[in-house]
């Protein structure tokens, strides 16, 4: 009955189903446009372009101006912790289920495996079922995600080494700068002189509102003006990369695209054995004492690990011409997969919650 009522209520939810839909119907509106000849051969990758160099440094320093919870602060240092520690596990755990391809493909199906769609797909849904705390230790979690996503991840899509003649070039990619530009600002924030501003929300101004001090660089405060520019470049990112995914997929069969057992296979990796595991290990780490999580904080990461693939990874391979075509089917299959697999994920958290296995 519990398991039921979850599922019933994740498909009564507009957030959930609404984030569903943007994926599928864009990624379709895509492969439409490339199927009609609107959109070229190259079309995809000038958009996956437009992604890394403009929207992707926008959302990524965006998203650390936001304040630190002090009330949350202790599970939200456990969530950080794991945050990192989960990426550095699948960095070296995902390649696993892959050896027996051939290397480029082993890669590129490694960092799908490791990265999913947490931003696009995972927070919408957080807020939904866990409200305003759930959103918060999405973001703390989500920090983890974005130094290994945009630096790690790019290194390997990109073919870069950690050679002397390209530490300079890695260092100076938009995304990377931005991303680690953003996370030194968030951390030093209550040690920068404040000011005394009023209030902002989502970069629109509280009515009646009262003032807040913040530190000076917080824009999303104290320079609207922008704040908000970049929020609209850095939303950009989402529906571009979904339409350079569709563009991709317009140019193979349909039927091709759904049939590849691979796609099938990742999918399965990336939607259910990837937050089994930290399901699992955080079981471990919650009953020896060594990083405890209240049920919020769990329910929060299984959730964002049991997500598609990251629309920031398939700009990637779409970019640097690493399986550009299997990463298209591999972000529709599973997203499919993902819709399925959400609800009865919501449900086992219902049950986990019921039984108290997490405080």
């Amino acid at each position: 009955m519990i398991a039921i009522k979850s599922i019933l209520s994740a498909f009564q939810n507009i957030d959930f189903v609404s984030s569903i839909t943007s994926t599928i119907f864009i990624i379709l509106l895509g492969f439409f446009l490339r199927k009609r000849q609107i959109f070229s051969d190259k079309f995809g990758k000038i958009l996956s372009k437009v992604v890394l160099t403009v929207a992707l440094p926008a959302m990524a320093f965006n998203s650390f101006m936001q304040p630190i919870d002090n009330e949350t602060l202790s599970q939200g240092m456990n969530i950080l912790i794991w945050g990192i520690v989960i990426y550095i596990i699948l960095i070296f755990v995902s390649p696993i289920p892959y050896l027996k391809f051939p290397k480029d493909k082993r890669t590129t199906l490694s960092v799908l495996t490791t990265f999913g769609s947490t931003t696009f797909f995972g927070i919408p849904i957080v807020g939904a079922v866990l409200g305003t705390k759930g959103i918060m230790y999405s973001s703390i979690f989500n920090i983890g995600y974005r130094i290994f996503l945009y630096s790690y991840a790019y290194i390997k899509m990109s073919g870069l080494k950690l050679e002397k003649n390209n530490i300079k070039q890695m260092f100076l990619n938009p995304v990377v700068i931005a991303t680690f530009s953003g996370l030194i600002l968030w951390l030093l924030q209550e040690y920068a002189p404040q000011i005394t501003v009023s209030q902002a929300i989502n970069g629109t101004l509280v009515t009646g509102g009262s003032h807040v001090s913040v530190a000076f660089y917080r824009i999303d405060q104290t320079a609207l003006w922008l704040f908000k520019p970049l929020q609209y470049l850095g939303n950009l990112s989402s529906p571009l990369a979904w339409l350079a995914i569709g563009s991709t997929l317009g140019s193979i069969s349909f039927k091709k695209a759904s049939s590849n057992k691979i796609s099938w296979y990742y999918s399965f990796n990336k939607i259910v054995l990837v937050p089994l595991l930290n399901l699992l290990l955080l079981w471990i780490l919650n009953i020896t004492g060594i990083l405890p999580v209240s049920y919020v904080a769990l329910a929060t990461i299984i959730i964002m690990m049991a997500t598609p693939t990251a629309t920031v990874a398939a700009t990637y391979a779409i970019s640097f011409d690493r399986n550009a075509v299997l990463t298209s089917n591999a972000s529709l299959i599973s997203t499919v997969l993902a819709v399925i697999a959400m609800p009865i994920w919501l449900a086992l958290l219902q049950i986990i919650n019921q039984i108290h296995l997490f405080k």
